[in-house]
């Protein structure tokens, strides 16, 4: 399947990741969970940052995001440990789960197979197969909804939140035309720009997800920052013209109004310097329903760029080459 075809299924994706978590075959904890500790990179891992942050508010316990070989010291008997990799041969990630079980962390493995899913089975560890021989970034709506799945299991959250992605799916069908039509504007505005994305608050992770799907889908280079933060260091760099920028803005309704009026004296500044800038509106009902909608519009975006551009949205052969030269090494 071509990438926008990958994309356009998104809802059907939902349905079947909601099928896969209600089913999910998981073990209770024998010792008491103090922390929880997500692990996976790209397309990945993406999912954990994101949920780890719609769920800040009820967690009850820390939740660390790790994308790296390494993962942090605490980690023993009383840690949660989610392993996110969906080809289940993420060289990473497969480091950090080797020491999770040296460290006698509670696991569960979320992936589509390969060393992962062996590793899980000789291990006798918890895990939930996903369906195999996509493109991981395609993968967001399984290792949400995984992840979610995992939280609530283990009560590190009160909610159900698959409940809120089941009424996503209608959302999102019932938007089709208007995410396309506002894809499509937005693609044609920024295709030949460097985009730079902010958002407000705790909303990072959909717009690194934006980010990265402008990288791989779109093949071009793009930053984010988030604010309030960006108003104690970027904000200071806005001091020369350039309209070859594109400002993009996530915004949603629960937008602190603190950050709110931060953004309207950023606008100000950003005036000054570039001609292009786009505030994109999330819908829903829920921080989970605004967070799909946001994720799905951009991953229209991404691709409609990549066919303005007539690029390969399904070409990652730089990563591939990248791969190959660490294989060569012992």
């Amino acid at each position: 399947m071509m990438m926008k075809e990958l994309v356009a299924d998104f809802p059907k994706q939902l349905q079947k990741a909601l099928l896969i978590a209600q089913s999910a075959q998981l073990n209770k904890s024998n010792t008491a969970i103090q922390n929880v500790f997500i692990s996976g990179l790209g397309g990945s891992g993406i999912g954990g940052s994101i949920v780890a942050e719609l769920v800040s508010q009820e967690a009850t316990c820390p939740i660390v995001i790790n994308k790296d070989y390494f993962s942090p010291g605490f980690i023993n008997e009383n840690t949660l440990a989610i392993i996110c990799t969906y080809s289940g041969n993420t060289e990473e990630t497969i480091q950090v789960l080797k020491h999770c079980i040296k460290a006698k962390a509670k696991i569960t493995v979320i992936t589509s197979g390969g060393d992962a899913a062996h590793i899980a089975d000789q291990h006798q560890l918890d895990y939930i197969l996903l369906p195999s021989g996509f493109p991981p970034r395609s993968c967001i709506g399984y290792s949400i909804c995984q992840i979610l799945k995992v939280l609530n299991f283990h009560k590190i959250t009160e909610t159900n939140h698959l409940l809120e992605v089941e009424s996503t799916i209608a959302l999102l069908q019932n938007q089709h035309q208007q995410i396309v039509t506002e894809a499509e504007n937005v693609a044609k505005a920024i295709y030949n720009k460097l985009p730079i994305i902010y958002t407000l608050g705790n909303t990072e992770g959909v717009v690194v997800r934006f980010r990265q799907q402008l990288n791989e889908n779109s093949k071009m280079l793009c930053w984010h920052h988030v604010i309030p933060e960006m108003n104690h260091n970027e904000l200071v760099g806005w001091t020369e013209k350039n309209d070859d920028l594109a400002v993009i803005v996530f915004r949603y309704e629960n937008d602190y109004y603190r950050s709110v009026k931060r953004l309207d004296v950023c606008k100000e500044v950003f005036a000054k310097y570039c001609n292009t800038i786009i505030e994109i509106n999330a819908k829903g009902n829920s921080p989970v329903q605004r967070a799909l909608y946001m994720i799905h519009l951009g991953d229209w975006i991404s691709c409609l760029i990549a066919d303005i551009k007539k690029a390969d949205a399904m070409d990652i052969s730089i990563i591939n080459h990248l791969k190959a030269e660490l294989s060569k090494m012992q």
